[in-house]
């Protein structure tokens, strides 16, 4: 087995206390990491500073390297340091960094929003920008309900999502998502009324007992069934991501999705695909929509949109959609003040050219291959790897108690964080829960996927003999 992913026998915390570095005190100091606990970061896990990148790879302020398995959290698609997006946004700037989204528009924007009707599936061709997904799922719902009043249905506002979703954190896209649930409502509640949940495809756990395909299609059926018990003249939308990262990178069979097409045709109800985390190559198609035949009345775009570069996302509706603000008066009743900002439109269509130039949407289905037979190989290996599941390059692996029942580990349990530890002291990124993902960017090699492999295969043997597991 290979050593040489192995750090030196002091921790990763008092490696990093060897180092006399006061960009580390300032970030503790002042920067407010979203979702690490603030004793976490100062006296065990350490504050990690970076200070550049290069393809799959990051380099931190001390110069140490470490292999970006999740492309940031799925943004960085077109890998890290690509000077040509640097230099689009540059020169961008030069000329013309922001005028009003509210009244008018930019170049950049323009092509931006043609380059997003051609690249997207069916006939989805009118854009409305904003800076990040949780935007992009806010300006959806909000299209969604407008639309059906517009149409003549004010009684139609309330929106299903899924059991296990996640579409962001403003107050209504946190309104739809449930892999929190518990905090967001003690903190936070009431949230967003309206909002119903379902189950959602799972081939490892479903819900109804059933395998394959039928379980699949079960869920779809409980939509309709959902929509039939609140009363199909209340409800607006439907949304889901295509793939779901958040709940379990479960692949759903392609009829899943047309039969969700015809349910919300048959009951007028609107049909929200999350590309957020699937768009831009991440499952070896421009858009995961595409493996499923099926085209949405809207869909939301982020992350990959700009791989990181700049913050810009999209919502962009099919026009049978936006029909209903071609007459008279009306307007959609909602703005933000960065939507289609200038430099951000520039360095998404340049990331969208090097994505095209260079084939990294055929590349992340030729690697995500690859990969899959790796972590499919840490199956037979490890008592704890219950299952390994993806498409393209979103992939991950469920960490069990037991093979036979798929007994969970807690999120919180201290194997999960021996895991998450181990792995970091390996020097990879990546989010280790009870479901350990794997998303690199899409210019990942070969022999970066072998040493993320390796990785895990460490981590989890010496986490597993600790625990007398193996």
């Amino acid at each position: 087995m290979s050593t040489d992913t192995q750090l030196p026998a002091d921790s990763l915390a008092a490696h990093a206390a060897a180092y006399d570095q006061p960009v580390y005190q300032k970030a503790l100091d002042h920067v407010w990491i979203h979702t690490v606990n603030y004793v976490e970061l100062a006296e065990k896990r350490g504050m990690h500073v970076f200070d550049r990148g290069e393809g799959s790879t990051l380099y931190d302020v001390r110069g140490d390297q470490w292999i970006d398995a999740l492309s940031g959290l799925w943004v960085v698609n077109a890998g890290h340091g690509r000077a040509e997006i640097a230099d689009a946004m540059a020169a961008q700037a030069r000329k013309l960094a922001y005028v009003s989204s509210a009244a008018y528009t930019s170049v950049p924007s323009v092509q931006l929003a043609e380059t997003l009707a051609e690249l997207t599936p069916g006939d989805l061709s009118r854009v409305f920008f904003s800076s990040g997904g949780s935007e992009a799922v806010e300006t959806a719902i909000k299209i969604a309900k407008q639309v059906q009043v517009l149409r003549g249905f004010p009684k139609r506002y309330k929106i299903i999502a899924r059991r296990g979703s996640y579409h962001g954190m403003t107050y209504g896209a946190m309104s739809l998502t449930t892999g929190n649930r518990t905090a967001q409502e003690r903190f936070f509640g009431p949230l967003m009324d309206g909002v119903y949940h379902v189950p959602s495809p799972n081939r490892y756990r479903n819900d109804f007992g059933l395998e394959g395909e039928e379980g699949d299609l079960m869920c779809a059926r409980w939509v309709e069934q959902e929509i039939m018990f609140q009363g199909p003249e209340t409800v607006a939308a439907v949304i889901g991501e295509p793939i779901s990262s958040s709940n379990g990178v479960h692949i759903p069979a392609p009829g899943y999705w047309k039969l969700l097409r015809e349910i919300c045709d048959r009951h007028g109800v609107l049909l929200i695909m999350d590309e957020v985390i699937n768009g831009f190559g991440r499952t070896g198609a421009w858009f995961a929509t595409e493996h499923f035949g099926v085209t949405p009345d809207i869909m939301t775009m982020a992350k990959g949109l700009s791989s990181g570069y700049a913050p810009i996302a999209a919502t962009i509706v099919r026009p049978s959609v936006f029909e209903v603000f071609t007459s008279e008066k009306n307007t959609v009743s909602h703005l933000l003040t960065f939507g289609g900002q200038a430099v951000a439109a520039a360095a998404a269509l340049k990331n969208i050219e090097i994505i095209g130039r260079e084939g990294l949407v055929e590349r992340a289905a030729e690697m995500g291959a690859y990969l899959m037979a790796g972590l499919r190989g840490l199956m037979d290996t490890h008592p704890t790897v219950g299952d390994a599941r993806g498409l393209g390059l979103l992939c991950a692996i469920e960490l069990v108690k037991d093979k036979g029942t798929k007994e969970k580990w807690p999120r919180d349990s201290d194997f999960i964080k021996r895991v998450g530890e181990l792995v970091l002291e390996r020097r990879m990124l990546t989010r280790v829960w009870e479901l350990l993902h794997i998303a690199p960017p899409l210019v990942i090699t070969r022999e970066e996927i072998d040493r993320m492999v390796t990785i895990l295969d460490e981590s989890l043997g010496i986490a597993e003999r600790e625990f007398g597991l193996a």
